[in-house]
């Protein structure tokens, strides 16, 4: 098909639109203070102060029993014993640990003492496992 050919609204027109203008971006600090989608700053409610310091309190608390439970159970000295002669490890085990069996007594007697027999001997020190 030739130009000529076309009718006259399907010619390419000639005329050209009009360019919109450029405008020039702030960068840096000015564009935050300037821009329309800044993020406004977060402001606390006096309701969420109170939170946050509660929350803290609460932290700061758990942290304080968990510490002083180590330093409580680091202090405790570990009590000891003299083997007289004549006793048995289930003698001791009755007398030192009378919340347990005495089979288990013993069996903690041996595992604190790091024993591996039920045989003791007099002078020998014998530490007492704590309850």
């Amino acid at each position: 098909m030739s130009a000529s050919a076309l009718e006259p609204d399907q010619q390419p027109s000639t005329v050209s639109r009009p360019r919109p203008h450029l405008v020039l971006v702030p960068t840096g600090r000015d564009a935050v203070g300037r821009g329309r989608h800044a993020q406004p700053r977060m402001r606390l409610t006096r309701r969420g102060r109170f939170v946050i310091a509660v929350l803290v309190a609460l932290v700061l608390g758990a942290l304080a029993v968990a510490v002083g439970g180590r330093l409580a159970a680091a202090s405790e000295r570990p009590r000891s014993i003299v083997v007289k002669a004549g006793q048995t490890l289930s003698e001791i085990a009755a007398r030192e640990l009378p919340q347990l069996p005495i089979s288990e007594g013993v069996v903690e007697l041996q595992v604190a003492n790091g024993m591996s027999s039920s045989g003791v001997l007099a002078g020998q020190t014998l530490f007492i496992p704590s309850p």
